[in-house]
């Protein structure tokens, strides 16, 4: 019954917390002007302590100091019924020369009746209340409001960028800047509020003197005491008081450093404190020999210090051997989980996946991955997947870097679904020397390499000599730039390969908030994601940027459901993207260099697509395919002998099958049809291309 009712009372004080606190307030101010009854000074003497010591215990168990945001308003009422006490109490020991049971007895027992030492005490007590504690509460609560503000902004954007992430929903991000917000409220009240602490302070020994000094007016002239009489008596009760208030007080300024200097934790600060204290047994237990071995010096207490110290031996010999206790436990739970994760199919899940880029370097070669060391590899990267999405259109997935001791320490390779598509080895001594005039340069100091990414001649030569090379007009590049140069051209010749369901997926989604009309219309009413992917991939193969993404789905949406074959498909994008691929290969002047089909090829060629019926394979004769890619290999060379890009211009039906056949023996000829070049677009047709070309 009894825990019901206080239940019942506690909760019907929570809902009227507003009339109590009017009321509290009420009754302060009236205590300042109306006089008390000593048996209620004890009271509210007695309330003052217990307020005091309870606050003081509740700072103790927070975890945060927002869990106590009112302790600033609290610390204000609680120094306002203070010094309210000391009004009612001097009113009292002048009026009637006693003040209660409770200050007599501070007077009488606590200082033994000799009112010099009790001077003596109170004058310690406001020292370390006021020097000690309430300064350096004062200053610490001004450093973590000023720091607390700076830091507020910050914050909340942080707050912002998680909720734009999807890390925290709406109630989420409302409740952090809620947080945010009382803490710094909090932390400026207490830079404030810390100075009702420190004027307290300076308050009780200022009263405490004119106490004493009307005591003895009031003992001396009006009661007509001796001198000596009326100090005895006056100073005992003053004193006394002084001791009744500033112990209230000593509690309230240690509750408020310890609310100000505590940082977020999971526990309360007597489970911090012990927690790590003991949380190096060794140190405890060396620290328990040198206190014991205190002991051992002549004149101190022997036995005080052997006893401490054998007391904090064993405490930290306890704590080591729960440490062991629990590292053979923590093992041994760690080991069952490990076997019972072994025993699940799920286990080797992970080792079947492969990484869609990758890079296996050499051990020689971390340190260009180690920032600390100087490399900027990383860095390289972020450019590389940044250019690669200006030009391509596409996003890079995360390269997945690792160190290979199978490797030579200066090698690497790099893969791509697992398997390598290109090698190599760098110098990191050296710098990469390139150049047509590279064996006019008699002078330098070369190691003769490849270049990697283009298969060119180079030289690897002393950092000291790239001012010489670079001035007989080679190209001069970095280790780390020859590597990314390498990663780049990897990444345009397997750009479709790199391009899943998932990437498509992405580029969608990127796409939608600008033309959610478009991509919700040919997704997946008029095409399936995978056949979106496959046009895509049909593109990248030749090099071509997919980046205007929306005029591909435009034309796939018109397409799309009429036609469902990807080859199909993939011409008419080409089509929409016909003046995008032609600036690729236009010279400065914007017209374009081209090789055509000689009539009577093409007509040959035409026969023998429509007699197979097929669209995107040329089954020709071996030997007149063979003379043709040797005619063509001549005149295409011939061309870029003289400094221009050439390209294959072919009829619509045969640009594919040509392409698909010219692939391998000449990839780096861009095959184009008819209706890819725009009306405007100047063609300068220099070589009509037949079989008896060949030589």
């Amino acid at each position: 019954m009894a825990g019901i009712f206080a239940e019942g009372f506690l909760s019907k004080s929570a809902k009227h917390g507003d009339i109590i606190a009017v009321a509290a307030v009420v009754i302060i101010l009236s205590m300042m002007v109306m006089p008390l009854p000593a048996f209620l000074l004890d009271t509210f003497l007695a309330l003052n302590i217990s307020m005091a010591l309870l606050v003081l215990l509740v700072t103790m168990n927070v975890q945060k100091p927002l869990e106590f945001s009112a302790f600033p308003s609290l610390l204000l009422l609680l120094t306002l019924f203070r010094l309210a006490l000391n009004i009612s109490s001097t009113r009292l020991i002048l009026l009637h020369g006693f003040a209660g049971q409770l200050i007599h007895a501070f007077g009488s027992f606590v200082i033994g009746g000799n009112y010099v030492v009790g001077f003596v005490v109170f004058l310690i007590l406001v020292v370390i209340n006021f020097i000690v504690i309430t300064k350096g509460a004062e200053r610490v609560a001004e450093v973590a409001a000023r720091f607390t503000l700076d830091a507020m902004p910050g914050k909340q954007m942080s707050v912002d960028a998680d909720l734009n992430s999807g890390l925290l929903t709406q109630e989420q991000s409302r409740r952090r800047r809620s947080e945010i917000q009382q803490e710094a409220n909090f932390y400026g009240a207490m830079d404030g509020a810390s100075k009702f602490v420190k004027g307290d302070a300076i308050a009780g020994l200022v009263i405490t003197v004119i106490n004493i000094a009307g005591g003895l007016v009031v003992g001396v002239v009006q009661q007509g005491l001796p001198f000596t009489a009326a100090l005895q008596k006056f100073t005992l009760l003053t004193v006394g008081d002084g001791l009744v208030s500033q112990i209230p007080a000593l509690l309230i300024s240690t509750a408020s450093g310890i609310i100000i200097t505590r940082s977020a934790s999971e526990e309360n600060l007597g489970e911090d404190i012990v927690g790590q204290l003991l949380l190096q047994p060794r140190l405890l237990q060396i620290g328990g020999g040198i206190i014991a071995g205190c002991g051992l010096v002549p004149g101190l207490p022997t036995l005080a210090f052997f006893v401490i110290g054998g007391l904090t031996t064993l405490l930290g010999t306890l704590q080591a051997r729960e440490a062991i206790e629990r590292e053979r436990e923590e093992l041994h739970r760690e080991t069952m989980l490990r076997q019972e994760e072994s025993k699940k199919p799920e286990s080797v899940l992970s080792l079947l996946q492969t990484d869609r880029l990758e890079l296996e370097i050499g051990y020689g070669l971390i340190g260009m991955v180690d920032a600390e060391q100087g490399g900027d590899l990383l860095d390289r990267i972020t450019m590389v997947r940044r250019q690669i999405a200006l030009d391509l259109g596409i996003v890079v997935p995360a390269v997945r870097i690792r160190d290979n001791m199978q490797l030579a320490p200066e090698a690497y390779v790099i893969k791509v679904l697992g398997m390598q598509v290109g090698k190599g080895e760098l110098l990191l001594e050296r710098c990469m020397a390139m150049g047509p005039d590279l064996a006019n340069v008699p002078d330098l100091d070369g190691i003769a390499a490849e270049d990697p990414a283009f298969g060119l001649p180079a030289l690897w030569i002393p950092m000291r000599q790239r001012f010489a090379a670079e001035s007989a007009g080679l190209t001069v590049v970095e280790p780390a730039a020859v590597l990314a140069t390498h990663l780049t051209q990897v990444i345009r010749n397997h750009a479709s390969e790199l391009l899943g369901r998932q990437e498509t997926k992405m580029l969608l989604d990127a796409l939608k908030p600008d033309n959610a009309a478009l991509v919700d219309e040919i997704v997946p009413d008029v095409l399936s994601l995978g056949e979106i992917r496959k046009v895509l991939q049909n593109v990248l193969q030749e090099g071509v940027s997919i980046r205007n993404l929306v005029v591909i789905l435009e034309n796939l949406a018109d397409l799309g459901r009429s036609v469902k074959d990807a080859d199909a498909l993939s011409e008419a994008v080409r089509e929409s993207l016909g003046r995008q691929i032609v600036a690729q290969y236009a010279g400065p002047d914007g017209s374009l260099c081209a090789l055509a089909l000689e009539p009577t090829v093409e007509e040959e060629l035409l026969d023998v697509l429509t007699q197979s019926g097929q669209s995107a394979t040329l089954p020709w004769d071996p030997a007149r395919a063979q003379a043709f890619i040797q005619a063509l290999s001549q005149e295409a060379r011939t061309v870029m002998a003289k400094g221009d890009q050439p390209v294959l211009l072919t009829p619509p039906v045969l640009r594919l099958p040509l392409r698909r056949l010219l692939q391998r023996s000449l990839p780096s000829l861009p095959v184009l049809s008819y209706n890819e070049i725009p009306l405007d677009t100047q063609v300068q047709v220099v070589s009509l291309v037949g079989i008896e070309h060949a030589s």
